[in-house]
């Protein structure tokens, strides 16, 4: 690609553009005549930024107009996924904030959990990770429909493109922001759950007459999508805190969590013994597995053993906080616990019980029918 200049990519980008949207003996909605223009212009902008050839792939979707949880484009760098991009229809625009449709509103409230997407009608461009606009959007000089070779775009649209394909997952340092990131990826992998299931798709539906069938009978389809996509999160990242790697997908991670963990390794066993399943979650299960794959346990938790002690709560803040309160998922602080077993202990080693070991004194059993996780119970006690 010798020669190229972001002119001559826009350029040729417009007239391709415009030859396909204004050919009328095309079919097909306006963003899938979008897709060869693109593709073509993504590979010149990835040579600017420096990239070699054939170091950029855009993996494209059949369009199908009712899949939510699926952007048009999975785009991967050297064999790594980096990102996604969504491709509307010319003039619909690109901030989906402000989009009035109801499909593309639910769509974004889906994709916005993704950690490096792309949206472009053609005529912009902008970068959004976790739900948020990073740098500025990029309007191209011209209407993609007319402009024909005179289409034009500022310098600012090789920066957000480099920037775009230059993404690598962020390991996060701290419990809060792993619980943090886990959610967002599992509301996805929950949506897309349920969003197969309404489409009846076989992979997903024998998977959740199994998983009913295995663990929960009474389960409904929002309950298995719930139940389902909270197992295989915490599967992944239970696969990490073992330094089990997920860089080549999931498979790993669920034969190994078979051997000591029966709901865990189930859960991702259903997965990963069928290629259907795995096919109708790519996309949540992609970028978790791309995502998780940098999490190390010993920095997140600084080998402190409470690391865990409040993750769930954190988690739910973010992935449902409906569900929390429901739940009453709220934690006491160490503190309180710390405090409260301490009186207990005394007063059992005390005139009025005589047990000289208190709390771990063979005849003492607590019982807290609230007891959660038990993650704050005093160490000697049995609950």
């Amino acid at each position: 690609m010798a020669g190229l200049t972001l002119e001559s990519i826009v350029s040729a980008f417009g007239q391709s553009a415009k030859a396909k949207l204004s050919n009328p003996a095309i079919t097909g909605s306006p963003e899938d005549q979008l897709r060869g223009p693109l593709e073509a212009l993504v590979a010149g902008l990835a040579a600017l930024t420096g990239l070699p050839p054939q170091a950029v792939h855009l993996v494209g979707e059949t369009h199908m107009a009712d899949i939510r949880t699926r952007p048009d484009y999975a785009v991967t760098r050297s064999g790594a996924l980096i990102g996604f991009i969504e491709l509307k229809a010319p003039g619909k625009g690109c901030d989906p904030r402000r989009f009035t449709d109801p499909h593309d509103k639910d769509q974004w409230n889906r994709l916005k959990s993704l950690p490096n997407l792309l949206y472009t009608d053609g005529n912009g461009f902008s970068l959004w990770r976790d739900g948020v606009l990073e740098g500025a959007i990029v309007r191209l000089d011209g209407d993609i429909e007319n402009a024909g070779a005179r289409l034009a775009a500022p310098d600012t649209l090789v920066a957000l493109l480099s920037d775009f394909l230059a993404w690598e997952p962020i390991p996060p340092k701290s419990a809060r922001r792993l619980a943090e990131v886990s959610a967002r990826l599992c509301r996805l992998l929950r949506d897309e759950v349920t969003e197969q299931l309404a489409r009846e798709s076989p992979g997903l539906t024998g998977l959740a007459e199994d998983w009913r069938k295995l663990l929960f009978p009474q389960a409904d389809n929002k309950q298995f999508a719930d139940g389902y996509a909270q197992a295989v999160t915490f599967g992944l990242l239970i696969a990490r805190t073992r330094d089990i790697p997920l860089k080549d997908g999931v498979d790993r991670a669920a034969n190994e969590l078979r051997k000591t963990s029966s709901l865990i390794g189930t859960a991702l066993g259903l997965l990963t013994d069928s290629a259907d399943n795995k096919e109708a979650l790519k996309t949540s299960l992609g970028t978790m597995a791309r995502v998780f794959d940098t999490v190390n346990w010993h920095d997140v938790s600084k080998d402190d053993p409470e690391a865990w002690l409040y993750f769930y709560e954190h988690f739910l803040e973010i992935y449902d906080n409906t569900l929390r309160k429901s739940t009453g998922s709220y934690y006491t602080p160490p503190e309180v616990v710390n405090a409260m077993a301490r009186l207990v202990d005394e007063v059992l080693r005390g005139p009025l019980f005589e047990r000289p070991l208190g709390l771990a004194a063979t005849d003492v059993t607590v019982a807290d029918p609230a007891v959660g996780s038990g993650c704050g119970c005093w160490p000697n006690s049995r609950r």
